[in-house]
């Protein structure tokens, strides 16, 4: 049990770091609470489906129209009022702030001259003003690797025939444009020359103020595959509290050394899907307390770990078995009405300190997430008058579940693409 109050607020060993934030850490005071987390639950079921929708469109063939290593500073996003996680990094010279998302792969920012852009923090990159911008041709392999990348296939563009992109998000959001390359800096002289992006001219949508998204996916355009030379296929992050000032990191390479993980790191192979460049984990359990969880979908389907989702989504079957062991455990206290997707809440109110349950995750060869206690409860009022379990079901039982960011918090999880294994293990994500 964890005992919670109310309230309770480079380069290193041959590793570059970047500094990673949560997008609300530098939001300031938040006027109005509830439509906040309000709006950011629309914005992540947005996530969810366009996820969902990827996934489908992927299987079934059609475009989707709509040396060193390295630890890099990683934020939460809220000042850029996104639901992600941001790093700040450098093309062509020029500093950028960018939404991190292991469950994209093209990487890209908005460019000029922009015929619709939303407003975002950092000025617009201009590739015209860039002696090291190259416009990607549509006759190359590169434009042929969109469809994997993207779901759609890359455009002939004119003088020149540049390669243009598309990339269509389920909750209506957008980018398209063209590709490039440019020279790109992670920090402390760690540069990755001729980095394909995408140059976006035309992009709308749930971006916030950032200036694009970086792609932490599998495909050969992520910037993972591109890096691979460099950093072996792997990388880490640590994901801060949403707290003003907090911070955790994204580790780009394998030395272990810079991680600040406070217990062994348990590993889990990756479950391999071709059709789909995303990254799946064998549930096998879940333990409430020291109650294993019943529920017959355990080990059936590959679970999607992703940067880019919030809540965590369960089938089902495995979600009312949680809740229901949950709730049991966690009684005598009075409810409270559910928040949009989440439907087990409590009003703590007139609490200044309550044990919660531990929750805590199991993976295929004894891998485990224990959840941290701060991703346990999503408080949906300051006063703690309406308290949520920050897990959801999906609506069917064949949809793939997905663990999202709010349940990774606090911890250190590695990513060996090349090894094809994910670890985790606890640590406290602060970045000195």
């Amino acid at each position: 049990m964890f005992s919670f109050c109310f309230g309770i607020k480079g380069w290193e060993n041959g590793a570059t770091i970047l500094e990673m934030k949560h997008k609300d850490s530098c939001s300031g005071k938040i006027l109005d609470w509830n439509k906040k987390l309000k709006k950011h639950l629309i914005m992540d079921d947005f996530q969810l489906r366009s996820l969902q929708s990827r996934m489908k469109s992927i299987i079934s063939g059609r475009n989707i129209d709509d040396s060193v290593d390295a630890p890099i500073p990683l934020t939460s996003g809220i000042r850029l009022q996104t639901l992600n996680y941001i790093v700040t990094v450098e093309l062509g010279g020029r500093k950028m702030t960018v939404i991190v998302d292991t469950g994209s792969d093209l990487s890209w920012v908005q460019c000029q001259p922009c015929k619709r852009c939303y407003n975002q923090q950092d000025p617009v990159f201009n590739p015209s003003t860039s002696p090291s911008y190259r416009t990607v041709l549509c006759s190359s392999p590169t434009c042929q690797s969109l469809q994997s990348a993207t779901g759609n296939l890359g455009v002939c563009g004119s003088n020149p025939p540049s390669c243009n992109y598309v990339v269509n998000y389920g909750d209506g959001s957008y980018t398209r444009g063209e590709l490039g390359t440019e020279h790109l800096d992670l920090g402390n002289s760690t540069a990755v020359n001729n980095f394909i992006f995408g140059c976006g001219r035309n992009n709308q949508g749930l971006f916030g103020g950032a200036s694009g998204l970086v792609g932490l996916g599998r495909s050969s355009l992520s910037l993972i595959s591109q890096t691979s030379a460099m950093f072996g296929g792997v990388f880490s992050y640590c994901l801060p509290i949403t707290e003003t000032e907090a911070s955790g990191s994204l580790v780009m390479g394998g030395n272990s050394s810079v991680y600040k993980n406070t217990t062994p790191i348990s590993y889990t192979r990756m479950i391999p899907n071709p059709q789909l460049p995303f990254y799946f984990l064998n549930l096998t359990g879940i333990t409430v307390g020291s109650v294993a969880v019943q529920a017959p979908s355990f080990g059936k389907d590959g679970m999607m770990i992703d940067s880019g989702t919030v809540i965590t989504r369960l089938p089902p079957s495995i979600y009312q078995a949680l809740k229901d062991e949950f709730v049991k455990q966690f009684s005598g206290f009075p409810s409270a009405p559910a928040f949009m997707i989440l439907d087990t809440c409590f009003n703590l109110s007139g609490y200044q300190e309550v044990e919660i349950p531990n929750i805590k995750m199991h993976f295929e060869g004894n891998a485990e997430l224990n959840v941290d206690v701060t991703g346990v409860f999503y408080f949906v009022k300051t006063d703690a008058s309406q308290v949520c379990l920050a897990i959801a079901s999906l609506s069917y039982e064949n949809e793939v579940g997905i663990i999202g960011n709010y349940q990774q918090k606090n911890q250190r999880v590695i990513y060996d693409t090349k090894g094809s294994m994910l670890g985790f293990a606890a640590e406290a994500c602060t970045f000195d």
